[in-house]
């Protein structure tokens, strides 16, 4: 689906209130599947009205492939934290209603992003989460693009509801790229058995990789109670506990960052198997999808760190961003 930019009859772009509305009734119908009368009575309109809108849409043009026109208060968002980070380039997505995962919007506009500026004959970096396998499943198929597709962080041991080598192999199917996984766990037993695994071949060759990828496509990964790191097991309630003590606001592609930006001490960085944040940070383009207000603070730290060029994100997380009493304080003290 693409919202169009509306535009006045001498040409200007139109972001009037109409057009906004417009917006907003496409983006909950198509992108999140709700009914004309669930978005009438979330936005205070009629029934009806939101069925003219929809028809409107469809017939003017407003409503294509892809979304390339955000609305108003998105594209002010985006502005803004484009002068507050020193970011190449922002992108926000309305936050969708409760009990909506916002990994899935979010995930969608990464997806779109990447089949947008992702070369031929370009390699794409990614980690594991929820929103990179909904941006894997929001990616427009291409075929004979000589693309390649480097997972840059471990397995999980036991079957998740994300793993990082479904999130690699979706993106090697729908991009028909090669692809190559580190063939380890996301964290060793000890920090002795990591050093000889990433020492190893080919889980060496594959970090090396990493390292020299043209995009990579990461995540946030919070320790807030909704953290789904917790949630899905791959860190123990012990760590998680440990984690934030220590001061973690979350990890970005398996490094834990304090709230400014610099890594904290803790045992499992020295088990964690992944690419050095130097090499993260020789990548050309950096591209982080991440949403919700809880995630805030990590996001704040991933753009401190130098892990974020461009920001996806939701208008909840990008408010949030934008506080400082939100973004900036220790999210998990007391």
């Amino acid at each position: 689906m693409n919202l169009e930019k509306a535009e006045t009859e001498n040409g200007d772009d139109l972001q009037s209130a109409d057009a906004q509305v417009m917006a907003r009734i496409c983006w909950y119908y198509f992108k999140e599947g709700q009914t004309q009368e669930a978005i009438a009575q979330r936005l205070g309109l009629t029934r009806k009205r939101v069925n003219r809108t929809l028809n409107d849409a469809r017939a003017s043009g407003f409503v294509q492939i892809s979304i390339n026109s955000p609305m108003g208060p998105c594209i002010e968002l985006e502005a803004a934290l484009v002068a507050a980070f020193g970011l190449r380039r922002a992108i926000v997505v309305p936050s969708p209603e409760a009990g909506v995962d916002v990994r899935t919007v979010v995930g969608a506009a990464a997806g779109q992003y990447v089949s947008e500026h992702l070369p031929e004959a370009a390699s794409l970096g990614i980690t594991w989460g929820g929103t990179i396998n909904a941006a894997a499943q929001s990616v427009l198929r291409r075929q004979g693009k000589k693309n390649t597709v480097v997972l840059m962080c471990g397995g999980l041991a036991k079957s998740t509801r994300i793993n990082p080598y479904d999130n690699a192999a979706i993106f090697a199917r729908a991009l028909d790229a090669l692809c190559y996984y580190v063939t380890a766990p996301m964290y060793a037993e000890t920090a002795e058995l990591r050093d000889a695994l990433v020492n190893s071949e080919p889980v060496r060759g594959v970090l090396q990789m990493a390292r020299g990828v043209d995009m990579a496509l990461l995540s946030a990964i919070d320790l807030s109670d909704q953290s789904r790191a917790l949630e899905y097991g791959v860190i123990s309630a012990e760590t998680w506990r440990s984690l934030r003590e220590a001061g973690a606001t979350g990890d970005v592609c398996g490094h834990y960052l304090s709230i400014d930006g610099s890594p904290v001490t803790h045992p499992i960085v020295r088990r964690t198997i992944n690419p050095a944040l130097a090499d993260l940070r020789q990548i050309p383009e950096l591209v982080l999808a991440a949403g919700g207000l809880q995630k805030a603070p990590v996001i704040r730290a991933a753009i401190l760190a130098g892990l974020c060029h461009v920001l996806i994100t939701d208008e909840a997380a990008a408010s949030g961003l934008l506080k400082p009493d939100v973004a900036t304080r220790s999210p998990y003290s007391g």
